[in-house]
C-alpha cells in the first residue's frame, strides 16, 4: 500500500481555490438567477403595504357623489359630470383619484374674485339686525341663524383670513452652570431619572455612568457593552435603566442590584436609539438594520419588526395615543406606526436630508423633526405638516420641548414651536 503524500496547509487550500475557480469560471460575470415565485411573493407584499389601506375604497363616481354631496349622475357617455365638480387650486385636476386626467374628466377650480371676497368679509363683520324682534329674541336666535346660512363663499373668505404667529415671550440668557467630566471618550446619549435626582450618560468609553444631578458628583459606573454606547431610557415605573449600543446588545439594568438582569437579541447591526412606551411594559429600538423592533420588556419576546426604512434609524419616540410609534430615518422619511396592527400609518417625505431627531410636545397633539435642510413641525394623528422653523446650516442630531413650549434643537433655542428665535445673546449648545 502506497503511503500517503502529507502536503502542507497553505498548498491544500491553494488547491482548493483552484478547483473552486474552475468550476464557477464559467458562470462568472451572469446574473443570479431569480426564482419567480419568490419574486411574486415580494411585489405582492409590496402591494400590500402600500395599497392596503385603498384596496376597498368606493368607486371614483361614488367618492366624488360623497364629498361634494351631489346625487351621484352619470354622463350619456358613461363618464364622471363636471358641472357640480369644486377643485381648489389653479389647475386642472382628474374628478378623483384613480381617473385619468383627460379633457372629459377634468374639473377646474371655482376661486371668487377678491371683490367678492372683499364684500363677504363686509357683510360678516355687519351683520344685519333682524328687523320685529327684541334684543332678547336677537341674542337667542339670531346667533344660531348666522351660523346656519353660512354660505360657501363665506366659508373661503374666512380660511383665506391671514393667521399670524403668537408673539414670543420673551427669555433670559442661557448661562453654563456646571461642566462634569469623567468620560474618555464622546458622550453619545443621557438620560434622566423621572424624580430629577440623577441622570446616566453613555459614551465612546463603553461605560455608562450615573450622575448625581444637583451636585454633578458621580455615583456609579456601569461596564456591560463592548462598544460605543448610543441610547439610554430610565422606566418611570420600575427600577431598570435601559441601554444600548453599537455592539448590537440591548440591556437591561436593575439599578437595585447594579446589574444586567435581561438581554433582548435580534438586532443584525449597532443600535442608535430606543424609547420607551408611557403606558405599556414595551420597549421600541432601531438602528443601522433599518428597523424598529418592539420588544416585551418581561419576557424578552419581540412582538413586532417594524420594516419599511431604507436606511439607519436615527430616532424613535412613542406616546400612549395613536400613533404610538414614531421613527425617523437617514432615508429622508418619518413614519408613523400602529403599534397594535405592527403597521405603518402615515409616511412623511417632506424632508430632503436624513431626519435625525423627533421630538413630542408635551401639551399639544403634535411633533417636531430635525434634519440639515430644516426642521419641521407636524400634528397628529394624521402628520399634517404645519411649519418650518429655519436657522440651521448643518446637521442637528437632538431635539427637546419643554413644557413651556420651548423647543431646543441642536445649536439654537426656539420659543413655543414657532418661526422666532429667542432674543438670547448667544446659542445653546447641546
Amino acid at each position: 500500500m502506497a503511503d500517503v503524500v502529507k502536503h502542507s496547509v497553505h498548498t491544500l487550500v491553494f488547491r482548493s481555490l483552484k478547483r473552486t475557480h474552475d468550476i464557477f469560471i464559467s458562470e462568472e460575470g451572469q446574473p443570479v438567477p431569480e426564482d419567480e415565485e419568490s419574486l411574486k411573493q415580494k411585489i405582492a407584499c409590496k402591494v400590500r403595504d402600500e395599497y392596503e389601506p385603498v384596496k376597498n375604497m368606493a368607486a371614483p363616481n361614488e367618492r366624488v357623489a360623497r364629498m361634494t354631496g351631489q346625487p351621484l349622475a352619470k354622463t350619456t357617455d358613461g363618464g364622471m359630470p363636471t358641472s357640480n365638480i369644486k377643485v381648489a387650486g389653479p389647475h386642472d385636476y382628474p374628478l378623483a383619484p384613480g381617473v385619468t386626467l383627460s379633457p372629459s374628466t377634468k374639473a377646474r377650480s371655482q376661486v371668487p374674485s377678491e371683490d367678492a371676497v372683499r364684500k363677504v368679509i363686509s357683510e360678516m363683520q355687519t351683520p344685519p339686525v333682524p328687523s320685529g324682534h327684541g334684543v332678547d329674541d336677537m341674542l337667542r336666535g339670531s346667533t344660531s341663524k348666522a351660523l346656519q346660512t353660512i354660505t360657501p363663499s363665506q366659508q373661503l373668505a374666512l380660511a383665506k383670513q391671514a393667521v399670524y404667529a403668537p408673539k414670543p415671550k420673551w427669555h433670559p440668557p442661557w448661562k453654563l452652570m456646571r461642566v462634569i467630566s469623567g468620560h474618555l471618550g464622546w458622550v453619545r446619549c443621557l438620560a434622566i431619572d423621572p424624580t430629577n435626582e440623577w441622570f446616566a450618560t453613555g459614551a465612546n468609553d463603553r461605560v455608562i455612568k450615573i450622575w448625581e444631578l444637583a451636585s454633578g458628583k458621580l455615583k456609579l459606573t456601569l461596564t456591560g457593552h463592548i462598544s460605543t454606547v448610543r441610547a439610554l431610557e430610565v422606566s418611570p415605573r420600575q427600577p431598570y435603566l435601559f441601554s444600548a449600543g453599537e455592539d448590537k446588545m440591548v440591556k437591561c439594568w436593575d439599578l437595585e442590584q447594579n446589574k444586567v438582569v435581561r438581554h433582548y437579541h435580534g438586532h443584525l447591526s449597532a443600535v442608535y436609539c430606543m424609547s420607551l412606551h408611557p403606558t405599556i411594559d414595551v420597549l421600541v429600538t432601531g438602528g443601522r438594520d433599518s428597523a424598529a423592533r418592539v420588544w416585551d420588556m418581561r419576557t424578552k419576546a419581540c412582538v413586532h419588526t417594524l420594516g419599511g426604512h431604507t436606511n439607519t434609524l436615527a430616532d424613535i419616540q412613542t406616546q400612549a395615543s395613536n400613533p404610538q410609534v414614531i421613527t425617523g430615518s437617514h432615508d429622508s422619511t418619518i413614519r408613523l406606526w400602529d403599534l397594535a396592527a405592527g403597521k405603518t400609518m402615515s409616511v412623511l417625505t417632506n424632508h430632503k436630508k436624513s431626519v435625525r431627531a423627533l421630538a413630542l410636545h408635551p401639551t399639544e397633539f403634535s411633533f417636531a423633526s430635525g434634519s440639515p435642510d430644516n426642521i419641521k413641525q407636524w400634528k397628529f394623528p394624521d402628520g399634517n405638516f404645519l411649519q418650518n422653523i429655519t436657522g440651521h446650516t448643518s446637521i442637528i442630531n437632538t431635539l427637546a420641548v419643554n413644557s413651556d413650549g420651548v423647543l431646543v434643537s441642536g445649536g439654537r433655542l426656539w420659543e413655543g414651536c414657532t418661526e422666532y428665535l429667542c432674543p438670547t445673546s448667544e446659542c445653546l449648545t447641546v
